[in-house]
């Protein structure tokens, strides 16, 4: 990329000019003994403790001296006490987020996890209350946030951490919603378009006693409150969500695929340097701070680095000093909508086998800013939270999920695996890997490298859990399948494991009836990396980095090869076929091909091809359809096969909506296709959550630059895109490529920035590298980590 030229020689020289880091002394509350914190030229923490307890609680102070809004805005959220601190109408949030918290005994949980688990999270907890403190004695700056809100932070308890579920990826219930509307209104065949199941060919059935027709995207309102980021309004109270329900809804169903990852490790045989590469990205929705959190911990019997989610302790992605470990997700299904029918006497008893049940009812209140408590009451069912109550067709909704399990808490469970010193660690700590259902590779300095699923997969006996079902007892989940029937591979002959949210199951096995998931991500990713991977002998460590960033779309390369024979029927259309057909089917950020491939297959063919597939009753459900379903349509896949008349008219189709692309990216970019770019359309966003309240001298800072980027949802340079602008949205949130046993050749990116606070040099500094697909050094020795220390810290208790 153009970029990529000048970001280098202003590394370089900045490499170069160094200058000598600041020295600071700082006295913090808590500390049981004297620490050091280098903060490395990138933003990075490194944390040098003298023991287990201070590492975590020096992990908990600094995440707060970096990200304190950020995790206080995702505790409140977590919680349902957002209303507390920005007034009642985050009222029906805070109402959503309480039915999805854990209820069981916290006991249970540190029982699971052990003793060190619940000391190291009361000493992050611990930590991040030192801080805290601080600022609200007015010995810290508040941060600016909370001064734009009128709202303070508010202490943490170890308790807090491990309750809250709602920051995960666990299920298919928004899709579960909306086949059984499409069933309901045209027949459940048709579903197919709307979502391309896997493995090839899986057909699902509507389960006994289930009327599709009873359930409406309503019912899922407290579930979307209860999950979606928060987003504030010009004044201050919450804004409007974008779309009403059942738009939300849909869009969920049709993102979820985009909430994906890529991950590979290649083995000593494969790799030029005789030692093994591991290299993550995982992908999330974009923000400002980043989602993710790259920090260093250091002390006895702890030496570990990678990035995590700043609200918790320890560190999900990165490595130790023996092992490298990386995350992506894997579509285990691990939620279930229950439908009952309700006792006509009484709406708060649901009929279960013989007779009926009353559900559990808890009362709360809810604080308010500047208003008497409000009071709610929550409904449970022996499956779950009742999401919804349609007194007048007599049925309740509730959600069974993995989260009401005690050790099902988002990520927590790297805590068991950080200090891993081999393969038989590593698995044994994911044997209680709960939630989100992930792919884990691994990499250790003796040469080995593997690959298995960590997740909480329910074991369904009679159905594979793609619509709701009854909550009458006659569809029970059989207990969680044993983790050892997982696949996974060890030192596989390839030379390498990767995973990129594919179907990495074998093929026979949901077919066994284990019916963990059929709502695989496409494709294109996988496919490339194998491509890459597969293709040269011995790999480098920058054949690692070139590839986390490569943006070549091997969906592109299907959909050009099935552009028709016949001559075009325009001038636009045979414009347009001209220039993909001679195009790289790279998705860089100069391309012109791009730009019209994307418009193309992003506005102008999903239309054109549903409107042949699916009836017009159904159309406003199926949308734009599956890109998977459409290509299995041309490929001719058994499953898709349509009638001749029907191709026909689909080639007429693809014609028509290839000249409407061309006239749209006309319009867009200017009549010469010369001066078309796809980074003139698609570009990065990076914004607070409060900037739409913030005075604008201050909300110039609140929002970085916009920078032209390549890739899309479909390239291994994961970059997806909002449909009414192209800004990316979505993307890889951390970056990290691991040179094992060789730690400090590792490198990283954060995007945009490590700090949280908008006057730091570490806010949107590594923003202009991670749009251009260039890294920073993931130091690891000490020496190396202090000749590039931009700040050192001297901490002592007080």
């Amino acid at each position: 990329m153009k970029m990529v030229g000048l970001i280098f020689l202003a590394f370089a020289v900045s490499a170069q000019a160094a200058p000598a880091p600041a020295r600071l002394a700082e006295t913090i509350a808590g500390l049981a003994a004297p620490a050091d914190l280098i903060v490395d030229r990138w933003g990075i923490p490194h944390i040098f403790a003298a023991n287990d307890h201070d590492a975590f609680f020096l992990q908990g102070w600094n995440v707060a001296r970096d990200r304190l809004w950020q995790i206080d805005l995702w505790r409140k959220r977590g919680l349902g006490r957002l209303s507390a601190s920005f007034g009642p109408s985050f009222l029906a949030k805070d109402e959503g987020a309480r039915l999805l918290l854990y209820r069981g005994d916290v006991n249970s949980i540190w029982a699971e996890f052990g003793a060190d688990a619940k000391a190291e999270t009361e000493a992050f907890a611990a930590g991040i209350n030192s801080y805290i403190d601080a600022v609200l004695a007015g010995l810290r700056a508040l941060p600016v946030e909370f001064r734009v809100t009128h709202s303070v932070p508010e202490r943490w308890s170890a308790e807090d951490v491990v309750r809250i579920r709602s920051h995960g990826l666990s299920g298919n219930v928004a899709d579960e919603v909306m086949r059984a509307r499409v069933a309901c209104a045209v027949g459940l065949e048709f579903d197919k378009y709307r979502e391309w199941l896997q493995p090839d060919g899986w057909t699902t059935h509507i389960p006994a006693g289930l009327d599709p027709c009873v359930v409406s995207s309503d019912l899922l309102r407290l579930y979307l409150l209860g999950t979606e980021p928060v987003r504030f309004a010009a004044d201050g109270v919450m804004a409007a969500d974008s779309g009403d329900v059942a738009t939300r809804v849909a869009a969920l169903a049709v993102n979820a695929a985009g909430e994906g990852s890529n991950n590979w490790a290649i083995a000593p045989s494969h790799s030029a340097s005789g030692r093994p590469v591991l290299a993550n990205d995982p992908h999330r929705a974009h923000s400002l701070p980043s989602l993710r959190y790259i920090a260093h911990l250091n002390a006895p019997g702890l030496n570990v680095i990678g990035a995590g989610e700043p609200g918790l302790p320890g560190l999900s992605t990165g490595h130790n000093d023996r092992i490298a470990f990386g995350l992506t997700i894997s579509e285990v299904d691990q939620e279930d909508l229950y439908v009952y029918d309700l006792d006509p006497a009484d709406p708060d008893r649901y009929r279960y086998r013989d007779g009926f049940e009353a559900m559990t009812k808890i009362e709360e209140l809810i604080p308010v800013k500047g208003a008497p408590p409000h009071p709610v009451t929550l409904r449970f069912t022996r499956h779950g939270p009742v999401l919804a109550v349609d007194e007048a067709k007599a049925h309740a909704f509730a959600l069974r999920s993995v989260w009401a399990l005690p050790g099902s808490i988002p990520y927590y469970t790297a805590l068991l695996y950080q200090k891993a010193r081999n393969w038989r660690d590593f698995t044994l700590a994911l044997a209680h890997w709960n939630s989100p259902p992930l792919n884990h590779v691994f990499a250790d300095i003796e040469g080995n490298i593997g690959w298995t699923i960590g997740a909480a997969a329910p074991v369904r006996p009679n159905w594979d859990g793609l619509l709701p079902v009854p909550g009458d007892g006659t569809y029970e989940w059989n207990g969680m399948m044993n983790p050892a029937l997982f696949p996974r591979q060890f030192n596989p002959r390839a030379g390498y494991v990767a995973t990129a949210n594919d179907f990495n199951l074998p093929a026979d096995f949901l077919r066994q009836g284990h019916n963990i998931g059929f709502e695989w991500s496409d494709v294109s990713r996988i496919t490339r990396i194998r491509e890459i991977l597969g293709a040269k002998p011995r790999l480098t460590l920058q054949d690692t980095l070139a590839l986390q960033t490569d943006t070549t779309t091997t969906m592109g390369r299907r959909f050009v090869a099935q552009l028709p024979a016949s001559p075009p029927p325009d001038g636009s259309a045979a414009r347009a076929a001209a220039q993909l057909r001679d195009w790289n089917c790279r998705l860089d950020s100069d391309s012109a091909a791009a730009a019209l491939y994307e418009i193309w297959i992003s506005r102008t063919l999903p239309p054109a091809m549903m409107a042949e597939l699916v009836p017009q009753a159904a159309l406003a459900l199926v949308g734009d359809g599956s890109l998977e379903a459409i290509l299995a349509v041309l490929e001719g896949k058994p499953a898709y096969h349509v009638p001749v008349e029907t191709r026909v008219r689909l080639d007429q189709a693809l014609w028509s909506s290839l000249g409407a692309a061309w006239d749209q990216t006309a319009l867009l970019l200017g009549p010469d296709p010369r001066y078309w770019a796809w980074g003139k359309l698609h570009h990065s966003l990076f914004e607070s959550v409060v900037k739409p309240m913030a005075e604008p001298a201050l909300g110039w800072k609140l929002a970085l630059r916009s920078l032209p980027m390549g890739g899309s949802d479909y390239s291994v340079m994961a970059a997806g895109y909002r449909a009414d602008d192209f800004a990316v949205n979505d993307g890889a949130s951390v970056r990290l490529a691991h040179d094992v046993g060789h730690w400090d050749n590792s490198r990283a990116t954060n995007s945009p920035g490590q700090s949280g606070d908008p006057d730091s040099p570490f806010y949107g500094d590594l923003l202009p590298l991670w749009a251009a697909g260039d890294t920073v050094p993931l130091l690891f020795t000490r020496p190396a980590i202090e000749q590039a220390a931009a700040r050192i810290y001297r901490l002592t208790p007080g």
